[in-house]
């Protein structure tokens, strides 16, 4: 396969792809190596992860530099890579200490005679399906967890943004007992990949997250979806509004928008609605592009060169229905790749595709509320249920709003937290997951599977307690 480098829009880098049978074998090899990795306790796989943090340090730079240009992006590319070392400490420190805290002696059962010994095995082999958004974090975000447990690891990175896993691979070169490998491909290997694991995560698109839950189904494994998102952000009438339109901008546009947690919705009260859309249109003509410059600006090309027309026609489809835009508001062909620039609309309804649908882009539709009640049911009215934000003049204002909204996680006071904070326990809502949370202890323990040993400590019952006859 080719890669097409979203600055230049030019397919510069080719691939081998795997197949059926090559999936097949990876998974057979990373079986053979699981039971070794799971027997030598938590501890020494700790010691493992943390050379593997090392070792990314130390190639930082090769990986940084594919990196930039699978997602035309400098700054965050940086911080994904340290990212990556930075979640195998985390896990190698947190990771024992949960194992010594599970449960492990006998516990009288309401059977009497009985008791109960908790045993935890690892799933064997862990299977994850990552996106383009943010290739390193989130091809590992899951994996490191899970390795952390006992399992075997198969990462399918994503097709669109494949040249970080060559220097990958020369790092997993120098950690042999470690049993991670990368398959390549389009969604024949994720199918693959499903086909041969004991679970999976996937993270991407509702579209697909449903394929990738049929496909579990048939194999009968436990699926983890993390999935599309619509975000709402309600900015409440005592909020400082040229505050609330800092955090706002920030919230919906870092990363071109294409993060599953950036801001795509925000419900202003009316008595500060004119002073905040001020200010958030002031802040958004301050906002470049990092072209030509990759080194300077705030936003690079859209990775994928599809999501620029989806967006494109959103926002047509909003002008259409008689919205009003404010700044930016046209996809510019670049250099070969495509830009939008903070993107602001105003006079939206609830009917348009850009309040419906997730838009993965930095486009911020505001929608003006007389109540809090209006702003809390509009905030509600999607079939996603990823994250939310609320900007208030009090935290208490803030979380008490934040408790009625349905969403996973509810950033306070700020926005789009659950990009920064890896230790939030959350559950997604309707379109926007399924499954244990990703975030939080649950992370690691979710790839834990528990067996009861139940022990008779009494007589064993006779058969003849389950023979017919007059009630005893």
């Amino acid at each position: 396969m080719k890669a097409t480098n979203p600055r230049t829009g030019k397919a510069d880098y080719e691939f081998a792809t795997d197949t059926p049978d090559s999936v097949a074998e990876a998974a057979r090899e990373l079986r053979d190596r699981q039971g070794a990795w799971e027997a030598m306790g938590v501890s020494a796989r700790a010691k493992v992860l943390l050379r593997l943090a090392d070792l990314v340090e130390a190639n930082e730079q090769a990986i940084f530099d594919a990196l930039a240009i699978d997602t035309g992006r400098r700054a965050i590319a940086r911080m994904e890579v340290q990212g990556l070392a930075r979640n195998c400490r985390r896990w190698a420190a947190r990771a024992p200490e949960l194992m010594d805290g599970l449960p492990r002696d006998a516990t009288p059962s309401l059977t009497p005679g009985v008791e109960i010994v908790p045993e935890f095995s690892a799933f064997p082999l862990f299977g994850a399906i990552a996106p383009w958004n943010f290739p390193i974090l989130l091809s590992h975000i899951d994996a490191v967890p899970a390795l952390m447990a006992g399992c075997a690891a198969l990462v399918k990175p994503s097709e669109v943004t494949p040249r970080f896993v060559e220097p990958m691979r020369d790092v997993l070169a120098q950690l042999p007992e470690l049993p991670l490998r990368y398959v390549m491909g389009g969604p024949e290997v994720g199918q693959a990949l499903i086909a041969h694991v004991d679970y999976v995560c996937f993270t991407g698109s509702t579209e697909t997250g449903r394929k990738v839950a049929e496909a579990a189904a048939r194999a009968l494994i436990p699926a983890n979806l993390e999935l599309g998102g619509k975000d709402p952000m309600i900015v409440t009438a005592s909020a400082d509004p040229a505050w609330a339109a800092n955090v706002a901008l920030r919230s919906s546009v870092v990363a071109t928008g294409q993060a599953c947690q950036s801001i795509e919705r925000i419900y202003v009260a009316r008595e500060v609605a004119d002073p905040f859309l001020d200010a958030l249109v002031a802040g958004a003509e301050t906002v470049t592009l990092t072209h030509p410059d990759p080194g300077s600006g705030h936003l690079g090309p859209f990775i994928f060169p599809a999501q620029a027309e989806k967006i494109a026609a959103q926002i047509a489809d909003a002008r259409a229905g008689g919205a009003k835009v404010l700044t930016g508001g046209e996809v510019e062909r670049l250099g070969g790749g495509a830009y939008l620039r903070p993107t602001i609309l105003t006079d939206v309804t609830p009917d348009m595709a850009v309040i419906r649908e997730e838009t993965f882009g930095p486009v911020l539709p505001v929608t003006v509320f007389d109540t809090l009640d209006d702003a809390i049911a509009m905030a509600n009215d999607s079939t996603y249920g990823l994250s939310a934000a609320v900007l208030a003049g009090s935290m208490e204002e803030a979380a008490a709003i934040g408790s009625q909204l349905e969403a996973g996680a509810i950033s306070l006071q700020d926005g789009a937290l659950t990009s920064m904070v890896g230790d939030a326990t959350n559950h997604s809502r309707g379109k926007s997951g399924l499954g244990p949370s990703r975030m939080g202890d649950e992370g690691f323990l979710r790839f834990l599977r528990r067996k009861a040993l139940i022990r008779q400590t009494g007589q064993a019952a006779p058969i003849d307690a389950f023979a017919e006859g007059p009630p005893q």
